[in-house]
């Protein structure tokens, strides 16, 4: 068991900080922003996590929706498990690839091969894409596409030190990035929410100005009552 008893050390004033065997090197550098990523793309589905527990599960008639029961115990358990394997991955990025200690936890086969289990099942209940996504909608939708950027994010300052990190590490967060975008449709669908989709520049609204204008001439009408 991890014991801590002491958080500030003062150590990193001076814009250092120890790696995982004791290499101090400077907070600007790759592999310091890397792990910084790893975890924000944690915190994130942290964030996505609380908002899915406020998925309102009532029907109109004040009946429950046992739908979004299961939709939750299965992100529950996936996003909680998912966590402590980015905690894993970021124990490991803090770590020169030589001298990581035979008692660390790393990331596996399995963890990667179950990321696409899970997406082999869920998609089983998806409509095909007939369009791109964009990235919005309601709050556990909308923070699971801004996870899913920032994961991308970690895997492109990932490859630019790829020499230096295990290539199952590199294949995970690959893999983990479509595992948000399926899960993310995935409850869109659960939860009956309609996808917002790409729409083609000749069939797009231009702009707002006719409907802002009628607005403020609607509000004029109104003042003068």
């Amino acid at each position: 068991m991890v014991r801590i008893t002491k958080v500030h050390t003062g150590g990193g004033d001076g814009g250092e900080t120890s790696l995982v065997d004791g290499t101090r090197i400077s907070k600007s550098e790759l592999r310091m922003e890397v792990v910084g990523t790893c975890d924000e793309v944690n915190a994130l589905l942290g964030l996505a996590l609380m908002e899915i527990k406020r998925i309102d599960d009532s029907h109109s008639d004040g009946g429950l929706r046992q739908n979004v029961h299961k939709l939750q115990e299965v992100c529950f358990s996936a996003l909680s498990r998912v966590q402590s394997e980015l905690f894993d991955l970021g124990a490991e990025l803090a770590c020169p690839l030589e001298s990581i200690p035979e008692y660390m936890v790393l990331i596996d086969q399995k963890d990667s091969d179950t990321l696409c289990e899970e997406m082999d099942a869920w998609n089983k209940e998806l409509p095909p894409l007939e369009s791109f996504i964009l990235p919005t909608g309601s709050g556990p939708i909308a923070t699971l596409h801004l996870a899913r950027t920032v994961i991308r994010r970690l895997e492109r300052n990932m490859f630019s030190m790829s020499e230096k990190i295990r290539p199952l590490s590199l294949q995970y967060v690959n893999r983990l990035s479509d595992w948000v975008f399926v899960l993310t449709r995935w409850i869109s669908h659960r939860i009956g929410e309609d996808e917002s989709l790409w729409v083609p520049k000749g069939k797009r609204q231009l702009s707002t100005v006719s409907s802002t204008k009628r607005q403020q001439e609607n509000n004029t009408e109104i003042d003068d009552l």
